[in-house]
């Protein structure tokens, strides 16, 4: 099971929609049969790419156990339901280390093993195997289970908590080591969101700028009036030259700014709410329904405070600069905070490591992973 898991991380920035899924084979006498990950959307998953393999090799699987990540799948999708695949082949066993959140799925890839005489052993909750299995697919349990993707927002810091000197100018707060693993976050999410004021202040591409890249995050703005330039870099064609959509989010436009937006690709989608600004958690539902697992945010600090106001944000990826930028910069967030600290929201960290100069610093909202763990 570990193995399988090392081969679903490779799925990290090729799966999407779809969960990172690995899968091991090992043969009665306990060889290596047949292994694979699952591939981009409409590709085989997992547990078909380790047949095709033990198969290709001439490996009879009778008596066989397989590893596999994830609850093999029950459902016609775009692919053919995989627990048929593993009855049809013969196997005898299947260690699943998670099952799978997904209505269509939920248990029923066990039962038809099951009924069909395989052994299925599914591992418990608390092991450790199983946790890392549902973390690595994080995104895809939180669609599933919330019915919003898994937010999580990242952001250079100054020592003293700016991300921007009091012009605006803020590239760069840190270096070309920061810089890179910000792109593989960017790389791994879904889409990536930003607001209208970013766009304006800063013309970013905001695509992923990585080696070996298969797909392109999607691109999402909220704009409440759109107020985005059609000139604005966000639609030209990506620097790797992958395809990518830009959904734009408003509140209020008028049609000759929603023709022109139209007219360089951008899908508008009109989502009000308080104040004349754009409904963020209907916003985060609409997300969901086309698929986005991990929402990677890079927004300035007044949408950054509104998300954090309605409890939106999941997790900080915070990379913090050794050097001061002043009273005067820009903080992370524009909110008012809590009234008293014993009513501030409570956060964890879970990774702290050094990028050249920098340190990255990630924080998880205590409780919102409970979904995870089973807890509603």
């Amino acid at each position: 099971m570990r193995k399988a898991l090392t081969l679903a991380a490779r799925a990290i920035n090729l799966s999407n929609p779809n969960p990172r899924v690995g899968c091991v084979i090992v043969g009665a006498d306990g060889r290596a049969l047949g292994e694979g990950h699952t591939q981009a959307a409409g590709g085989p998953h997992a547990e078909v790419v380790a047949l095709r393999q033990a198969q290709a090799n001439g490996n009879s699987l009778r008596g066989s156990t397989v590893y596999v990540t994830l609850e093999p799948c029950a459902h016609h999708g775009r692919t053919p339901p995989c627990c048929d695949a593993l009855i049809a082949a013969g196997v005898s066993r299947v260690v699943v280390a998670a099952i799978d959140p997904n209505p269509l799925v939920a248990g029923q890839g066990i039962q038809r093993m099951t009924a069909a005489g395989l052994e299925v052993l599914v591992l418990p909750e608390s092991d450790a195997l199983a946790l890392e299995a549902r973390e690595l697919n994080v995104g895809f349990f939180s669609r599933m289970l919330r019915q919003r993707p898994w937010v999580r927002a990242k952001a250079a810091i100054s020592l003293d908590g700016k991300t921007a000197l009091a012009n605006g100018q803020s590239q760069w707060i840190t270096g070309e080591e920061a810089r890179s693993d910000g792109h593989a976050w960017r790389a791994r999410s879904c889409a990536v969101l930003t607001g209208v004021g970013t766009i304006r202040e800063d013309d970013p591409r905001l695509d992923a700028r990585m080696p070996g890249l298969t797909r392109q995050p999607h691109l999402v703005i909220v704009d409440s009036r759109l107020e985005t330039p059609p000139t604005a870099r966000v639609f030209d064609p990506s620097s790797s030259g992958l395809p990518r959509q830009v959904w734009m989010f408003h509140a209020n436009a008028s049609a000759e700014k929603a023709a022109q937006l139209t007219a360089r690709g951008a899908v508008l989608t009109e989502c009000p709410g308080p104040g004349g600004k754009v409904g963020l958690s209907a916003m985060l539902k609409t997300l969901a329904d086309r698929g986005v697992n991990e929402l990677h945010i890079e927004a300035g600090h007044a949408l950054n405070g509104s998300l954090l106001r309605e409890g939106l944000i999941d997790e900080w990826v915070i990379y913090q600069a050794p050097v001061l930028l002043g009273d005067d910069g820009m903080g992370l967030a524009r909110w008012s905070g809590p009234p008293s600290l014993d009513r501030a929201a409570r956060w964890r960290f879970l990774d702290a490591v050094a990028f050249g100069p920098d340190m990255r610093l990630i924080a998880r909202a205590i409780g919102h992973d409970d979904f995870l763990h089973g807890a509603p």
